[in-house]
């Protein structure tokens, strides 16, 4: 299927999925998040991805939400339509596991976006920043609460109010993203941990996806409860069977999903 603001690529059991608004430096607008929500959801439902890649240029992941677009909308406006609000409930819902792979700027909703994967490995170009307070509103996807998880109270709070940009070495320190590699590596990098991860068992790939983000929702005891019981679940699969002899006969496990 084409699409107007995405290219799409699936090869090797991967979707990499990447943002094309290159007149714009890639901002978010409506179209490009309903289309990034149809094809991750798709993605979730083809048994041929088992990992997906959502990437955008080596200058810009994407530069923030389309200023151009909201403008002239009123509260009302966003209120009553929910901006943005049913395309990133999509996003959530996704089981497999997507990763961002950010080079150059990913500011604003970029930033939002980029948190709104499972992890993100970004270039030693990379900046993060969370600038709406210089137009006068706050974040809007997320940039107060999965970056105040992510990076604690005091830095998303500096990055919030002052609008200042983290480069991408800060960024690893703070536990923003997971690595970061020199820019012309960035693809190679982001597409080797997928193909890792697509070999791997989906079912407990998909476990490991659900388990840690529960932990964001709920506390130690009740968390470590969830961890436990998807635990002992994986005992009643073939793959758990499979790991397990494969390891013990030293051999490459070969998982069916099963």
């Amino acid at each position: 299927m084409a699409y107007e603001t995405i290219i799409v690529e699936i090869e090797d059991h991967i979707a990499l999925v990447k943002l094309n608004r290159p007149d714009a430096m890639n901002a978010l607008n409506d179209t490009l998040l309903a289309e990034l929500a149809d094809v991750l959801t798709a993605a979730q439902k083809n048994d041929k991805v088992r990992c997906i890649v959502v990437a955008g240029t080596e200058k810009y992941f994407a530069a923030g939400a389309d200023i151009k677009m909201m403008s002239d909308k009123s509260f009302v406006d966003v209120f009553m339509g929910d901006l943005f609000g049913a395309e990133t409930a999509a996003i959530a819902r996704v089981r497999k596991p997507i990763i961002a792979a950010v080079s150059g700027y990913a500011l604003g909703g970029g930033c939002e976006l980029a948190m709104m994967c499972d992890f993100i490995i970004c270039s030693d170009t990379a900046k993060f920043g969370q600038p709406e307070i210089n137009l006068g509103v706050i974040a809007g996807l997320g940039g107060t609460q999965r970056l105040t998880r992510a990076i604690g109270k005091a830095k998303a709070m500096d990055m919030n109010l002052t609008g200042r940009f983290m480069d991408a070495e800060e960024a690893e320190r703070a536990g923003l993203v997971s690595r970061v590699v020199p820019a012309k590596k960035l693809m190679e990098e982001a597409m080797a941990a997928a193909g890792k991860i697509a070999e791997k068992s989906m079912i407990s790939v998909m476990a490991v996806k659900e388990s840690v983000n529960r932990s964001f929702e709920t506390t130690l005891a009740e968390g470590m409860l969830f961890e436990r019981r998807l635990f002992f679940s994986m005992f009643s699969t073939e793959d758990q069977n499979e790991g397990m002899t494969a390891f013990l006969e030293k051999r490459e496990a070969q998982f069916r999903d099963r």
